[in-house]
């Protein structure tokens, strides 16, 4: 069964991860990516070293599904070559600050105007307009600025840190998906494409946005701060405990019937009536609630993380084994539910994710891992009209 994008073209100029989840959610669904790329020095043979770097590169799992072109785009003819690409092109992709684009003739007014069709998504980190646009950002700075970095980890010590998933992956590479698919929507009915404008700070802001506490403020109520909401770690209801092996088991029963199943399957019933009331979300905890969280927490080392895990979720309560990544991709449920893929590579065997969004008719599918660098380039630019002398020529000058 095909996907939903197979014969949707999409061309990725690009250097950071971002930028390519984003694609490879097109090119899991069967569109054809083709991941513009810088040329590099090729590398001799070596028996010791290549394993392991096919290994790695089937690890670096954001752009499987895809083909690689490399373009040297400091040169003109180079340029050209990726102008050439989008005029095919349904899609084009780039993840660089505002401004350089243009520099590079790949601009959305350049390539539009070539290709009227072309649905042109532009990743940065403060988008194409606004006195923060050509500043450098990373995940935490939009994080910090957006307001939700300071809303994470406890009251009385530093913001934690979350990785980078909020602003670079829950950001920037979701709703550059999320626009893309939009623009081809509307294309269908114009006929036209359109400029995608992705923020990573104006994604973060609207995800906060959505959590109860920033909801309450919105709505007239107190402003949020670290340790003092619904979701911080310090209500017995939603937090995280330590198990008597070392390990730990995270509990999240922010409904008091959840929370008074809990309560009934450890024999503490006597704390159900520290369960959720209304205004949480404007308050710490209660005297009560922090009781019964140090209670609680002294219950939760009389057992081990999967005997309370097994205890508890047959009591219909929700609770969860905090996991390593090796565990993860070991749980039955994700294997359950093809989430694992696993290559064999030279170097051995790779685990991937597989395909989150599940289509019934026509899925999504992992076909092949993330290809050497520059592997389709002469196969890309014969399918633009490019002559076997002219790729030549181009090889020979650097420009691929």
């Amino acid at each position: 069964m095909s996907g939903p994008l197979e014969g949707v073209t999409v061309v990725e100029v690009n250097r950071v991860a971002p930028g390519s989840l984003c694609t490879v959610m097109l090119a899991d669904m069967g569109a054809e990516v083709i991941r513009v790329s810088e040329p590099r020095a090729p590398r001799p043979p070596d028996p010791d070293k290549d394993p392991i770097r096919e290994r790695r590169r089937a690890g670096n799992w954001i752009d499987r599904n895809k083909k690689s072109l490399t373009l040297n785009l400091k040169d003109p003819d180079a340029q050209q070559a990726m102008r050439d690409l989008a005029a095919t092109a349904d899609v084009f992709v780039e993840g660089f600050r505002p401004g350089v684009m243009a520099r590079l003739g790949g601009d959305y007014e350049t390539l539009s105007k070539l290709n009227p069709g072309l649905v042109y998504c532009s990743l940065s980190g403060f988008g194409q307009e606004g006195p923060y646009r050509d500043y450098p950002a990373h995940d935490l700075n939009y994080l910090s600025l957006a307001g939700t970095l300071g809303l994470i980890g406890e009251k009385d010590r530093a913001p934690a840190i979350p990785l980078n998933l909020v602003a670079d992956y829950a950001g920037a590479s979701m709703h550059g998906a999320l626009g893309i698919m939009f623009a081809l929507f509307a294309r269908e009915k114009t006929g036209r494409g359109q400029l995608v404008d992705v923020s990573y700070l104006d994604a973060t802001v609207s995800l906060l946005s959505a959590v109860p506490s920033m909801m309450s403020w919105l709505g007239g109520g107190q402003e949020p701060a670290r340790g003092v909401g619904t979701f911080d770690g310090s209500r017995p209801w939603y937090t995280v405990y330590e198990t008597g092996d070392g390990e730990l088991l995270s509990i999240a029963c922010s409904e008091p019937w959840l929370w008074h199943n809990f309560c009934d399957a450890v024999d503490k019933a006597h704390l159900k009536d520290t369960a959720f009331t209304p205004g949480e979300d404007d308050r710490g905890p209660t005297d009560a609630q922090v009781a019964a969280r140090n209670e609680v927490a002294e219950l939760m080392k009389t057992k081990t993380r999967d005997e309370w895990f097994d205890l508890l979720v047959v009591a219909d309560v929700c609770v969860g084994k905090v996991y390593a990544p090796s565990e993860a991709f070991d749980d039955p449920q994700l294997r359950s539910r093809d989430m694992v893929k696993t290559f064999e590579t030279a170097g051995g065997p790779v685990n991937q994710p597989g395909v989150a969004i599940r289509l019934s008719d026509t899925p999504g599918s992992v076909r092949y891992p993330t290809p050497d660098r520059g592997t389709h380039t002469d196969e890309i630019l014969s399918g633009i009209g490019y002559s076997d002398e002219r790729i030549a020529e181009l090889r020979e000058q650097g420009a691929v």
